[in-house]
């Protein structure tokens, strides 16, 4: 059975407040643990009024602490931000205080603009330009301590942290493989490469010591109601939001609409739609076909879920009616 894990955005409902999201998401994280998904990773965001997981690492100890055995991490941690050390530090605390449960996947877009990256007081171009070289150093505090080491990641070094390559082009699925490590697939909200990264990765693959033959993940957004009328209409709340992308006015998630269409022009939908083209929306039996023709051709060896509802209650069911999906694949 192919695992399936949750990528949560923590966020921010219009009217809501980040306390209420961090509490949703301890919940559905717990709920995921119960439901025998195998990783919950958040993703780092920065300058988004509508996203709460700008701290990354302090939001997976949270998860952490309130689970036992899924695995959590980051989907993820945006290098060109931070520098390497501040990062294995970082994770090798929390793989100290949750051993064998911590991942870190790594990813080269800024995850932000240019003024918001500038805030965070690194140089956009060079560090996107230093990613390579900014992984094999933060891999390298992973390792154990050498003597005469003159800076080491304390704690960090000899840490059991999983090292993932993110991606949503060729570029992460070339550097993924030379390195050896296993591939996420931004197919989510960047579905344009995905096969041909997926090709790419397998075709180019090293095995490495982490890792003997290729392991790609495959991001989709899947909201699932016991009504598909009422799953496409949960929907809406994501639609709006890249909406609100395009139009340069970005904020809280919205509750859904009834019509779509007396909110976006055609080629706002139309973008919408090419973006979110790998979004699974319906029930249980709508969905299952569509999915399972999905996993077939991308032969991804597991599944990350994005369900970017409004209602917590919605989110919570969808999860629930994904776990009784995966039974069936």
């Amino acid at each position: 059975m192919i695992p399936f894990s949750i990528l949560d955005l923590a966020p921010i409902r219009q009217g809501g407040t980040a306390s209420q999201s961090f509490a949703e998401t301890r919940d559905l994280a717990q709920w995921a643990e119960s439901l025998g998904y195998r990783r919950y990773w958040l993703a780092e965001h920065h300058n988004m009024t509508g996203i709460a997981s700008a701290a990354t690492s302090v939001l997976i100890g949270h998860v952490a602490g309130a689970t036992s055995k899924i695995r959590v991490g980051a989907g993820g941690i945006m290098l060109p931000n931070h520098a390497p050390l501040v990062i294995a530090e970082q994770f090798g605390t929390l793989s100290a205080l949750y051993p064998d449960r911590i991942d870190l996947g790594l990813g080269r877009a800024p995850g932000t603009d240019g003024l918001t990256a500038r805030a965070l007081r690194r140089n956009l171009a060079s560090d996107v330009d230093g990613f390579p070289d900014d992984v094999n150093e933060l891999l390298g505090y992973f390792a154990p301590a050498r003597a005469g080491q003159r800076v080491q990641a304390v704690p960090g070094a000899g840490a059991d942290v999983e090292p993932w390559i993110l991606g949503s082009s060729l570029y992460g699925a070339q550097f993924a493989a030379m390195m050896g490590l296993p591939y996420a697939f931004a197919s989510h909200f960047a579905p344009a490469q995905l096969d041909a990264a997926l090709a790419s990765y397998r075709r180019l693959f090293r095995p490495s010591v982490r890792l003997d033959k290729p392991h790609a993940m495959v991001a989709v957004n899947v909201i699932l109601a016991d009504d598909g009328d009422t799953a496409r209409r949960a929907a809406t709340s994501q639609q709006q939001q890249f909406v609100a992308l395009i139009r340069g006015n970005p904020g809280q998630l919205p509750p859904p609409r009834e019509d779509m269409d007396t909110f976006w022009t055609p080629a706002e939908k139309a973008h919408v739609e090419t973006t979110l083209s790998c979004s699974f929306v319906g029930t249980l039996d709508e969905v299952t076909p569509t999915l399972n023709a999905f996993l077939k051709r991308t032969a991804a060896d597991e599944l990350i879920v994005n369900c970017h509802v409004h209602d917590h209650r919605a989110r919570r069911r969808s999860l629930e009616l994904l776990a009784q999906l995966r039974e069936r694949l």
